[in-house]
């Protein structure tokens, strides 16, 4: 009788490497997203980076539920980016997508053996460079509702304050009138000059976000424009947990990220309108980070989040299937 029990543990592959003895030293030093002890799975001149993980919390349904949960896709990133800060220092790392997870070692080293074609251009390409994200915000003041029109004449001038000279003055004019106003209508007249100052927000970002596509591409070799974030993943993006691959990933890859700088305010509010990562050489990486902000520096309406550097998740391979069981 052929015995189809669910084995204890699965692997989980966190990225694609060079067999070395500094990558053996590397991995033996961290734990994964199971608290694991990290190894190598090597064939010939390739080798991944693995853990074996609890088969009850990573098989394909129960995998599928964790990652619906914010929380726990989270921590899945936090502990994927994780071993993957650890190898990135070492050279070329290719990271392989959050949540990738095999039955065995043998079908990972089967994986190796059938992309060998695939992974080692992408290892030499990717040797001395680094990745960087730079998203692009709307900032358009308190998105609040406009509340008691008389409390809205009162606080319009320090708001306005934040604003460019030009702009103060429109807003000003504005804010007087509204005074004048009975409270419905001077509840609309807010609205409305709410929305429009949204609508130029949004006008000044995309701007900004061209205005930086130009410079960062004067010194990146690459660019791939991830969908603007919505939703639980702007939030969690913005409150400094980058939550589902990409850089979760990002998100491009997950958890904190190694570094980040902001050019036009640090609210934490605003629409993503660019979701931008780019391959950078490591010689040029400050030069990029500065030359990015100083790009978007004194736009009012916009503001700008640089973070990196950190191993080119948006440049690795296209995205596989989590999950694989192999046939008993």
């Amino acid at each position: 009788m052929t015995d189809n029990a669910q084995p204890p543990h699965m692997v989980y592959a966190y990225a694609v490497l060079r067999p070395t003895p500094e990558a053996a030293r590397a991995v033996a030093a961290v734990r994964g997203v199971a608290d694991e002890q990290v190894g190598l799975v090597e064939t010939g001149d390739l080798a991944a980076a693995v853990g074996p993980v609890p088969a009850e919390e990573f098989e394909e349904d129960a995998l599928r539920a964790g990652l619906e949960r914010l929380p726990r896709l989270a921590a899945l990133a936090r502990g994927h980016h994780g071993v993957v800060a650890a190898l990135a220092p070492l050279g070329a790392v290719l990271p392989l997508r959050l949540a990738t997870v095999y039955r065995d070692e043998d079908r990972v080293r089967q994986i190796l053996q059938e992309r060998r074609d695939q992974f080692l251009p992408l290892l030499e390409r990717l040797a001395g460079h680094v990745e960087w994200g730079v998203k692009v915000y709307t900032d358009p003041g308190d998105p609040g509702d406009p509340g008691d029109p008389a409390d809205q004449a009162d606080h319009s001038g320090s708001a306005d304050q934040a604003d460019s000279g030009a702009r103060d003055g429109a807003a000003a004019s504005e804010a007087a009138g509204e005074r004048a106003l009975g409270p419905g209508r001077a509840y609309l007249a807010a609205r409305v000059r709410r929305r429009r100052g949204a609508e130029d927000a949004w006008q000044a970002a995309a701007r900004a976000a061209a205005r930086i596509a130009e410079e960062a591409g004067a010194l990146a070799v690459g660019r791939v424009a991830h969908r603007p974030q919505r939703g639980e993943l702007a939030k969690a993006a913005a409150g400094g947990e980058k939550a589902g691959g990409e850089k979760a990933g990002g998100e491009k890859g997950g958890g904190e990220q190694p570094g980040g700088a902001h050019a036009g305010g640090a609210k934490a509010r605003g629409e993503n309108i660019a979701n931008d990562a780019y391959l950078v050489p490591a010689a040029r990486a400050e030069d990029f980070r500065s030359r990015v902000l100083a790009a978007a520096d004194g736009q009012p309406g916009v503001r700008v989040e640089v973070t990196g550097p950190w191993a080119p998740y948006s440049f690795s391979l296209p995205p596989e299937a989590a999950v694989r069981p192999e046939p008993a």
